[in-house]
Order: C-alpha cells, then structure tokens, then sequence
C-alpha cells in the first residue's frame, strides 16, 4: 500500500518571497532556516508525489463558484498569475499532476462518505500553493495532487470538516495499491488580518497564536476544535486566521499526534506557522 511519510504546514504569505533575499534579513532568518529544514526533510524522505492544501484567494474559485474543498484531477498545473508576479516578484511555475492520487483522493465513480469533494481538471493555481511547494522542493519536479479549501468566503467549513478532510486524506493514501510515498503539505496563517491597520504589522493576535501553536505541539485537536468552531473567535484574530485550519487538517492526518516540530517564527509581517511531521 501507498504510505503517508511526512505531513508539514508551513506560511505561504507571497511577501516573503520578494523579502526573502540574501543578505537575509534579521527578522526572516528564523523563516527561511524553517523553509531550509522542511526542504532538507523532504528531500530526505524520497518523496513521489505531494498533496498540496492550499486556500485560493479568490483566483480560481470565488464567489461565482465557491465550493467548500476541490480535488485537482489535471495532468499539469500553471501557477502563479500575473498580479502575483508583478506585484510580489513570484515566477510562472509549470506543475505536473497525478490523476491516480487524485482519483483515489476525491473518488473514481463515487463520492467518499467521509467528505465531498468538487473537483477540477483545469486550475491555475495561486500563492498558497506555489510558494509552499518552491520552497520545500524548490526543483518542482515531484508530481502535486491541490486541495482547495474554502477557509476565506462565509460559510466556511467547519473545524470538523477541515478534520474529517485529513483523515480521509491519509485513509484514501494508506488504500491506496501502490508503493508510492506520499508528502502533505499544507498552508496558512497563525493569526492574520488583510486590510486596515492590522495588516502585515505582526501578530494581530498573539494569544491566538500561543495557543494555536500549542495544539500542534501537543496534539490537541480537541482544543482546536473548542476555539475554531467559534467564528467570531477566529475573525477576531484576523480576517484570514480561518486558514490556520489547514494546519489543523494535517494534524488530523497524522492521527492526532504532536508535531516533531512545531515552530511559530516571528517577521515583519505576522507568525508564520511551521509544523513538521515525519514517519517514525
């Protein structure tokens, strides 16, 4: 059977990359020796293809078409997009998919029970996917299965959705008849707000932010449950802190269990999440 070898959630705020430049600045050290750890691990781990769960901001899927989480099922994949490079100095990327994955991930004829799933055969994908992806395996070249979740337009899924969306993650790779090994990789905020005085200034929440770090240290998905299920808690921490829960559905995928690393590093622009876990 496939194998689940290592899950990690890691930032994908696209100022980094044009910040991120030798010499490195004090404040991002701490972010780019994070990104040079979880490269080095996947490297370490050989790993043949990546599930990606990202956030489209609003690109690809918006309110016209917001689905609550989408399975990419094409063969290739065209990032970023033309804002994104002016704006943020990013690179157009060329992606390789895996439609197998895809196919045992969303469901070849039926739905799975656990979760529903949209899914897409033509998809540009965005920053939360890109920027993930070139800095923990900055040669592209492992073949990526996206995962879009809605953590940005109300109604958002809830923290359980966002759970049940990792377990089932893991369940449809451990099904899976192949020797492949398989990367999640996941993105988002700590507590983030885009817009007014809050944003990009630090932490707007920095008691959020102790605490949602602790979960993933400790494996206490019942303590995320407790605080994300309230919304309002979360929009109180910042307009985009509802991505955090990416982080929670790797969590989940790893069956609970406290992070072999778990770090939330402090920059210029707000907490940047690094969750590490690896097979044992």
């Amino acid at each position: 059977m496939a194998e689940l070898v290592l899950a990690a959630a890691t930032p994908h705020n696209p100022l980094l990359w044009r910040a991120m430049r030798d010499p490195m600045p004090d404040d991002l050290a701490g972010v780019a020796a994070n990104f040079d750890r979880f490269r080095r691990s996947f490297a370490a781990h050989d790993i043949d293809v990546v599930v990606v769960i990202g956030t489209d901001h609003l690109r690809q899927f918006s309110y016209d078409h917001s689905p609550a989480f989408v399975v990419g099922k094409a063969e290739s994949y065209h990032g970023t997009w033309e804002n994104e490079v002016r704006t943020f100095g990013m690179e157009y990327v060329e992606l390789t998919g895996h439609r197998e994955l895809a196919d045992e991930v969303s469901g070849r004829t039926v739905q799975p029970e656990a979760i529903d799933f949209s899914v897409s055969l033509e998809w540009r994908l965005d920053h939360s996917f890109v920027i993930p992806l070139q800095y923990v395996r900055p040669e592209l070249d492992v073949p990526v299965v996206p995962i879009h979740t809605n953590a940005s337009m109300p109604p958002v899924p809830s923290v359980r959705r966002f759970i049940a969306l990792g377990e089932h993650v893991r369940s449809a790779v451990e099904a899976w008849d192949s020797d492949t090994r398989v990367a999640l990789l996941t993105s988002g905020h700590m507590a983030n707000d885009v817009g007014g005085p809050r944003t990009f200034a630090g932490s707007p929440d920095p008691e959020f932010d102790r605490a949602a770090a602790a979960w993933m240290r400790d494996g206490d998905l019942d303590g995320a449950i407790a605080v994300c299920s309230d919304f309002e808690r979360m929009l109180e921490a910042g307009c985009m802190t509802y991505q955090y829960l990416n982080a929670v559905a790797a969590l989940a995928a790893m069956g609970g269990r406290p992070a072999d690393f778990a770090d939330v590093t402090e920059s210029r622009f707000a907490s940047s999440p690094f969750f590490l876990w690896e097979t044992r």
